[in-house]
C-alpha cells in the first residue's frame, strides 16, 4: 500500500477506535455482526418472515417500521411498545399514538417464535423490530443498511411516556424538532425520517384539523379528503400518507409537501416557510440511510462520526483539525498523547487480524497474481470473445448471493445443492473452465494464496479492459465460503422479467443505489441472451420497437428454441460501449429488465440520456460502481477460506 493510503487507513482505524472509547463510556456499543456466532440465521429467518409478511399484507411493512419509531422514542429502543399491560403497568399499546393504531404485533410474535426455534432466547425484540424495520424499507424498495445489534429488552412499559414522547400528527416545526432533540436527532434527521410516510396509511382522526383548519394546504387536495372524512364521525377511514405510491418506499412523500399535500399537519409542517423548507427540497431528489442508523442506535457519537469518514474522504486536509476542534479538544494534552499511543496500538494489531481488502494485498504473498489473471483472461477471450461477458457475469452472481466469496464456483455435494442449477444460472452461466485454468496457474505459482472470490473479482475486470471498457483497480482479499445455496440465488439475482421497482429493491438490498444499478446494467453492452430470457417481451411489452421485436420472432417463437441466442448490444456485442444505453432511448432493450431503465421513469431515464450521450462518463461510474459492488459481504480475516480447487471446500 503506498505511504499516504496506509496513512490514511490508519487514520480511519485511529478515530474508529476513538470513537469507540468514548462511546464504550456510555454503555457497551451495538454491532452488526452481535449474533454471528450465537445466532448466524437471525437475519435470514426475520428477512424471510418480513418477505413472506409484506408478500400478502404490502401495507404491513409501514407497521413494522412505524413499531420501530415508537418504541425507540420511549424510553430508547428496548422493545417496550410490544408488552401487554399486566398488574404492574398499563403499557404502550393503548397510548394516544397507538390505540387502535399501531399494528403487527402478531407479525413480530411469529418472527420471534421462529428464531426461538432455532435460537432460544438469544435475539432480542427490540433488534428483531430493528431489523423488521430496516427489511420491511428494502422490500418495499427503499434503501438498505447494516442494522446495529445487541439491544436487550426492557421489562416494563409506560402508557403515559408514550403520550409524552411520541410526536402527535398536530405537531408544529417548533414541537417537532424540540421532541427529536430530546432523542438526540437532529433538524437533518427529522427531515430524512419524516420520509417513512412515504408508505402507510393514517386514520381521518390524525389528519381531520389539517384538512378543514389549516391554510398551508393545497385546496383541491383538502376537499378531496373532506369527502371521506367528515368534520365528525367516520374516524378510522383511512387515507394514503403518500398519495402517490403508498406502498412504494421513494421520495414522493417530500415531492407532495412541495405541493401543499402532507397529508397530516406534522408533515406540511417541515415545508411551510421555516428552517426545514431547504432540507424538504433537497430530500425530495435524494435519499439518506444515516438517519435510520441514527434511530436505531440513538447515540449522537455515531452520526458525528458518520459524517466525519465522509469528511475525510471528501476534504482529507481539514479532517483531523475538526475532529480535535469541534468534538474531542482535550485540555490534558500529556493523556491525549497517551490515549493516542494507546489506540494506535490497538489500531495496528486491529489492521492485522481483520484485513480490509485493498488493491496491493498480493504484493508480498503473490504479486504475479494479476499479470497470471491478466493473461489467462486475454488467451480465453482471444479463443471466444464471449467469454468476457460471462467472466463478468459470473462476478456478478456471485456477488448478488450472499457477498462475493466465490460461492458461485462451487458444484453440489452431499451437504447443499448450489447456485450452478439456480434458474439465472441454469445452462446459462459459464466460464468456470477459465476459472479452473486461472486457478491452476495460481496455484504453481502461489499455492493457497490467491482466492477464487478475487479470481473472480479481477477477471471480471480484465474482460471488461479486454473488450474496450474502463479499468479500475480491483480491491482484494476477499476469502471463499464453503458452501453454497441454489435457493438463495433464486432469491437475490434478478431475473430479466423484473420491473424498475423490483430492480430497485433488489440493487437496495446489496446496499446499490440507483445510480450504481443503472451504471451496472451497461455490463449489458456485451454478451448474449437466451430466447427463454427476452420472450415474454418480445410477444407481450409494449415498450419495444415494433419493427425490432419481429426480427426477434423470426428466431424465437412462443414456443421452442429456448436456448437461440440473440445479443444483448445488437449493435456491438463484443464491444464494451455506450451502446447498450443508445438501443434502450431507440426501445431496443432486449431483456424486459433492460428496457425498465428506460421507460418513463424520473428516477432512472436521465442517467440513461446521460450515460448514451457521454461513454467517459459511463465508464467513471461503471468502475466506481464495480468496485462497490466487489465490497459486497466479502469474507476477510479468519472468515470462510482459500480453496485449492474453486469448485469444491478444502
Amino acid at each position: 500500500m503506498h505511504s499516504k493510503a496506509k496513512a490514511w487507513s490508519l487514520l480511519l482505524l485511529l478515530i474508529l477506535v476513538f470513537g469507540a472509547f468514548v462511546e464504550g463510556s456510555h454503555g457497551s456499543k451495538l454491532s452488526q455482526n452481535y449474533y454471528k456466532s450465537t445466532c448466524p440465521q437471525v437475519l435470514s429467518i426475520v428477512k424471510a418472515k418480513t418477505e413472506s409478511i409484506l408478500k400478502k399484507k404490502p401495507r404491513m411493512g409501514a407497521s413494522l417500521l412505524r413499531l420501530h419509531f415508537h418504541d425507540c422514542f420511549v424510553n430508547g429502543c428496548d422493545g417496550s411498545i410490544l408488552l401487554d399491560d399486566d398488574l404492574t403497568f398499563i403499557g404502550e399499546k393503548t397510548a394516544l399514538a397507538n390505540n387502535n393504531s399501531a399494528r403487527g404485533f402478531e407479525f413480530v410474535d411469529d418472527i420471534k417464535a421462529e428464531v426461538e426455534k432455532t435460537c432460544p432466547g438469544v435475539v432480542s425484540c427490540a433488534d428483531i423490530l430493528a431489523i423488521a424495520a430496516r427489511d420491511s424499507t428494502v422490500v418495499l424498495g427503499g434503501p438498505s443498511w447494516k442494522v446495529k445489534l445487541g439491544r436487550r429488552d426492557s421489562i416494563t412499559a409506560s402508557r403515559a411516556d408514550a403520550n409524552k414522547f411520541i410526536p402527535a400528527p398536530s405537531f408544529t416545526l417548533s414541537a417537532l424538532k424540540s421532541n427529536f432533540h430530546a432523542q438526540g436527532l437532529s433538524l437533518k434527521d427529522l427531515v430524512a425520517l419524516s420520509g417513512a410516510h412515504t408508505i402507510g396509511l393514517a386514520r381521518c382522526t390524525t389528519f381531520r384539523a389539517h384538512i378543514y383548519n389549516d391554510s398551508n394546504i393545497d385546496p383541491s387536495f383538502a376537499k378531496s379528503l373532506q369527502h371521506k372524512c367528515p368534520r365528525t364521525g367516520k374516524d378510522n377511514i383511512h387515507r394514503r400518507l403518500d398519495l402517490r405510491t403508498p406502498i412504494s418506499f421513494d421520495n414522493f412523500y417530500f415531492r407532495n409537501l412541495l405541493k401543499k399535500k402532507g397529508l397530516l399537519r406534522s408533515d406540511q409542517e417541515l415545508f411551510n416557510g421555516k428552517s426545514a423548507d431547504s432540507l424538504v427540497k433537497k430530500t425530495s431528489t435524494i435519499a439518506a440511510v444515516e438517519h435510520l442508523v441514527n434511530l436505531s442506535e440513538t447515540v449522537e457519537t455515531y452520526s458525528y462520526f458518520h459524517d466525519l469518514l465522509k469528511d475525510a474522504f471528501n476534504s482529507r486536509p481539514h479532517f483531523i483539525s475538526n475532529m480535535i476542534g469541534n468534538k474531542f479538544a482535550l485540555t490534558n494534552m500529556a493523556l491525549f498523547r497517551s490515549l493516542l499511543l494507546i489506540i494506535l496500538i490497538v489500531a495496528v494489531s486491529s489492521c492485522q487480524a481483520n484485513a480490509k481488502l485493498w488493491p496491493n494485498y498480493y504484493s508480498s504473498t503473490c504479486p504475479q497474481a494479476l499479470s497470471i489473471v491478466k493473461a489467462e483472461v486475454a488467451a480465453a477471450i482471444k479463443n471466444e470473445t464471449r467469454i468476457g461477458a460471462s467472466l463478468l457475469r459470473l462476478h456478478f452472481h456471485d456477488c448478488f448471493v450472499n457477498g462475493c466469496d466465490g460461492s458461485v464456483l462451487l458444484d453440489d455435494n452431499s451437504t447443499f445443492i448450489g447456485e450452478k442449477t439456480a434458474v439465472p444460472n441454469n445452462n446459462s452461466a459459464r466460464g468456470f473452465n477459465v476459472v479452473d485454468n486461472i486457478k491452476a496457474r495460481l496455484e504453481k505459482a502461489c499455492p493457497g494464496v490467491v482466492s477464487c472470490a478475487d479470481i473472480l473479482a479481477i477477471a471480471a475486470r480484465d474482460s471488461v479492459v479486454r473488450l474496450g471498457g474502463p479499468s479500475w483497480k480491483v480491491r482484494l482479499g476477499r476469502r471463499d465460503s464453503t458452501s453454497a445455496s441454489r435457493s438463495a440465488a433464486n432469491a437475490s439475482i434478478p431475473p430479466p422479467t423484473s420491473n424498475l421497482s423490483a430492480l430497485i429493491s433488489s440493487f437496495s438490498a446489496q446496499g446499490l443505489s440507483i445510480k450504481n444499478l443503472v451504471a451496472l446494467s451497461g455490463a449489458h453492452t456485451i454478451g448474449l441472451a437466451r430466447c427463454t430470457s427476452f420472450r415474454s417481451h418480445i410477444y407481450n411489452d409494449s415498450n419495444i420497437d415494433p419493427s425490432f421485436a419481429n426480427s426477434l420472432r423470426r428466431i424465437c417463437p412462443r414456443s421452442g428454441n429456448d436456448s437461440v441466442l440473440a445479443p444483448l448490444d445488437r449493435r456491438t456485442p463484443t464491444s464494451f460501449d455506450n451502446l447498450y444505453y443508445k438501443n434502450l432511448l431507440d426501445k431496443k432493450g432486449l431483456l424486459h429488465s433492460d428496457q425498465e431503465i428506460f421507460n418513463g421513469s424520473s428516477l432512472t431515464d436521465g442517467l440513461v440520456k446521460m450515460y448514451a450521450a457521454d461513454t467517459s462518463l459511463l465508464f467513471k461510474e461503471f468502475a466506481k460502481s464495480m468496485i462497490k459492488m466487489g465490497n459486497i459481504k466479502p469474507l476477510t480475516g479468519n472468515a470462510g477460506e482459500i480453496r485449492i480447487n474453486c469448485r469444491k471446500a478444502n
